[in-house]
Order: structure tokens, then sequence, then C-alpha cells
């Protein structure tokens, strides 16, 4: 009871929005029912989209042969053969995120509308604030996944590299109508970032708020932040999150409660560990810490590595101490 009412009489940032958030049974109102249609049709693909990511082995071996042994033409055309169906796969993982980009900013259009404050807009749209979580969830996971394979890299590098080469030839490549120049360009340019969809999102943000002149950046920046806390809260209240009907909601709510924070970070000018940020960092870090060791290393890391403002000189001592690694 004591954190409930902790929550409760929390002057810290003013007062904590305090409400469940029901990531598990939310269902789209009427109001919610057009842009929640829009966004599902995207969402149903992301499982199918990891699954791919995580059974992608590369073509590292192929491509070691072909290099050591530049004259042997079977080793050449073997290699070929091995990366032209891989760098679809790529293609197809860099198509999803401008997908789920356009998903994001219909999900942001709706959820930072004058209607309500970001608050009730989060209450009352919980089938919206479900799909917007699922998007963070998916970015993170995909780009875990990612970092951990360097052979994405290798392989989209080698396709360029011996592309360029039969063009100079004159050899006639099959696979190249697949991905034209200017195409391989912004592929490359997306894989070559070290969290490629996170950057996506953290892009479309900026984009969404820059096109949206009339929208002030707060009601972006107080639905981002709104958010991390309601995730915040949930965990750390036994009241609520004994609601929870598994533990991966547990660890779905920890994972979008880091994506949020870094989302925030990217968009917000002063980013999210300034002491004028609406989320309280410290109890964000605290949670994180109070779950099983080695369960969220991941996402510690994400904080440590993928933020934006961690290492600003303004940012509060004891949060830079509380992420570094024990």
């Amino acid at each position: 009871m004591g954190n409930l009412l902790k929550v409760l009489t929390c002057t810290d940032l003013e007062q904590e929005p305090n409400f469940f958030l029901d990531f598990e049974n939310a269902q789209p109102t009427d109001a919610e029912r057009e842009v929640w249609d829009q966004v599902d049709v995207v969402l149903k693909d992301a499982k199918g989209i990891l699954d791919e990511l995580q059974a992608y082995k590369g073509a590292g071996q192929e491509i070691r042969e072909a290099i050591q042994n530049p004259s042997d033409e079977a080793l050449q055309e073997q290699a070929w053969a091995a990366v032209v169906p891989l760098v679809g796969k790529l293609k197809k993982f860099y198509e999803f995120s401008q997908r789920l980009e356009s998903a994001l900013h219909s999900l942001l259009g709706a959820l930072t509308s004058v209607t309500y404050d970001p608050t009730q807009h989060l209450e009352r749209e919980q089938a919206l604030a479900k799909q917007f979580a699922e998007i963070l969830h998916f970015t993170l996971r995909f780009d875990e996944l990612k970092m951990t394979n360097p052979a994405i890299q290798n392989d989209f590098s080698y396709y360029r590299r011996t592309l360029s080469r039969m063009r100079i030839n004159n050899v006639p490549a099959e696979g190249e109508n697949e991905v034209n120049n200017e195409l391989a360009n912004r592929i490359s340019l997306f894989y070559a970032d070290a969290t490629p969809m996170l950057k996506t999102l953290s892009d479309g943000t900026t984009k969404f708020v820059s096109e949206n002149k009339n929208l002030p950046i707060e009601n972006t920046t107080d639905c981002l932040s709104t958010m991390a806390t309601v995730c915040k809260v949930m965990l750390e209240t036994p009241e609520y999150r004994s609601r929870f009907s598994s533990e991966e909601t547990v660890s779905f709510c920890l994972r979008v409660m880091v994506g949020v924070i870094i989302l925030y970070d990217y968009v917000h000018p002063v980013g999210a560990f300034a002491k004028s940020s609406k989320i309280d960092m410290k109890g964000c870090i605290k949670v994180l810490k109070d779950q099983p060791p080695n369960s969220v290393d991941g996402l510690l890391n994400a904080l440590r590595y993928t933020t934006k403002h961690l290492n600003d000189e303004s940012t509060n001592k004891t949060i830079k101490t509380m992420l570094q690694k024990d």
C-alpha cells in the first residue's frame, strides 16, 4: 500500500499519472477504430519480421571463400547466389521500418491532439496506447537482434561491392532489379546505425513535430513522458502489477518504458536526463534494477549507449552513477 500512497501523494514531478493501462486486453472504441485498423495492418507483420531477423544466418562462409579465391568463378557465383536472397530480406526489413514510421505518425496524430491532455489520451484511448507500446517493444527487440548480428552489414557490403564490379565489367546482374543504387544507399545508411529502428522512430517523431507546427511540442513530449511514468507506476505498484496475467507483460512494460524514455531523450530539446525532464529517471532506473539479475541488462545498456543526452554535463551525477556498470 505504501507504494500506492507514494504515487497518490507524489510531489516529485507534480502529480504522477496513476491508472492501469491494460496492455493485455485493451480493445479499440469506435472513436479509435479507424487509426487502430491502419496500425493493426502493420503490427500484424511485426512478429514475422522479428522471426526472420532472428533466423538470419548470413552468407559469411560463401563470401570468405569467394574473397580468398578471386579467380574461382564457381565460388564467386555461389557467394552471389547466397547473398541475393538475403538482400531481399534486408530490403523487406528496411521497407517495414518505413511502414512502421507511417503507423507511428497516425498514432501520434491521435494521441497528441488537443481534444484531451496526455493522461486523458492514454487513459481513454488504451487500445491506441497499447499499439504505441507494441511499436516500441518491436523496435527495441529488432535493434537488439540487429546489434548482435554482424552478418547483416557484411552481406550488404559484399552485395554492393560485387554489384559495382559487375557494372564496371558490364555484367548483367540478376538481383539488381531488387535493389537499385538509390535504394541501396538508403538501406546502407539504415543498417549503418547501431539501432536502426529506434533511429527511424526518433526521426519520425521529430518529423511529426516539425510537420505539425500548430501543435505545441509539449503535446508530443508529454505523451511520451506520461507513457514512461504510467509504465513505471504500474511496475512499482503491487496492486497494479498483480493484475498482469503473465510475467511476459512485466518484461513488455519494462521494454516500453525504456523505449519511450529513449524516444523522449531524442525528441525533447534538453532530453530525458535534465533536471527539467518530466520523466522520473531515478525512479525508472530503480524499477529496472529491482528486476531479477541479468533479466534487464539489455535495457540498461540501451539507456547507457543509445540515448542522446546521458553524458551531457547537465545530467544529474546520481543518475550517471546509477547507470554505471556494477
